[in-house]
């Protein structure tokens, strides 16, 4: 048995929760992963799972090698990486995760001017507009565009988002042309749900605050959706400039209320307090904040 291969291999079971999952991760059978755990339960004189426990569950000296495996895994990998030159080498695997319109429109087109600058990282690009368990899905950085309020997570501002009105032509010329924040209550509003308080959007000019509590026959999770809609008339959005940029440049959708600004959201790169950062995942993140 290999200590240290049969450590990672218990790491990731206990992150990702099943034994299927790293056998598909690494691309063997189910029973290879089971071996290596239960070699490495008979090395240490004890389980590290509850079996009888339908799910997935430490036993309490489980927990605690779990805990000091990750502290010498990442101790391992830092020595490993830094033989060859006496400091960390900005190479290897670097998985991030970032939403659907944000990840296509602003991440995606950098990629290739950054690894012209590291050439020996390798990344691996996913998006959703859902918040991935970062530990469970083995992810490194993720790109996180409101206020970040999970525990466990270590973020690094990237900026604000600045956010506008949009709406298509096609839909003013039927509804009319709102002078006024207090005015979009007579709108049809598409809301973007996985912000806090979707239904309430907030504007200021100079000195005047305003809070309007909006209406509409749809909502949606995904501002690729809502993007579709709009263009196609359905309602109003209040949107990050980037998802429309291109539409306003072609006069496909007019931006309202120009002398209010909406409020921004911040944009944050966050990783696990539980993950060690690497020299690959700082440089990303230092890279993003020179170009975003």
């Amino acid at each position: 048995m290999d200590l240290f291969d049969s450590m990672r291999i218990f790491v990731r079971v206990v992150e990702r929760g099943s034994f299927s999952a790293v056998a598909r991760e690494l691309n063997v059978g189910q029973p290879a992963v089971s071996k290596q755990v239960r070699a490495l339960e008979q090395y240490l004189g004890g389980p590290v799972f509850a079996r009888s426990t339908r799910h997935l569950a430490l036993t309490d000296q489980g927990q605690g090698f779990y805990n000091h495996c990750q502290e010498i895994l990442g101790q391992l990998e830092t020595a490993t990486r830094s033989f060859a030159s006496g400091q960390e080498q900005i190479a290897g695997p670097l998985r991030v995760a970032a939403p659907v319109s944000y990840g296509r429109l602003c991440i995606a087109p950098l990629i290739g001017t950054f690894l012209q600058r590291h050439p020996d990282i390798r990344i691996d690009l996913r998006l959703s507009d859902h918040n991935e368990d970062l530990l469970k899905e083995n992810i490194d950085l993720a790109i996180r565009i409101g206020v970040v309020k999970s525990e466990g997570l270590v973020a690094a501002s990237l900026g604000n988002s600045t956010r506008r009105l949009y709406a298509s032509p096609a839909y003013l010329e039927r509804h009319g042309l709102p002078r006024a924040p207090a005015e979009l209550a007579d709108h049809n509003c598409i809301a973007f749900t996985l912000l806090e308080h979707y239904d309430s959007w907030h504007f200021t000019r100079e000195a005047e605050a305003l809070d309007v509590t909006i209406k509409g026959n749809v909502t949606s999770n995904s501002s690729e959706a809502i993007r579709e809609m709009v263009l196609h008339g359905l309602g109003i959005s209040l949107s990050p400039e980037w998802l429309f940029a291109a539409d306003v440049e072609q006069g496909r959708v007019r931006t309202l209320l120009d002398d209010y600004q909406a409020t921004a959201l911040p944009v944050s790169a966050v990783f696990s307090r539980e993950r060690r950062r690497s020299a690959r995942t700082m440089a990303f993140i230092d890279f993003l904040r020179e170009h975003l």
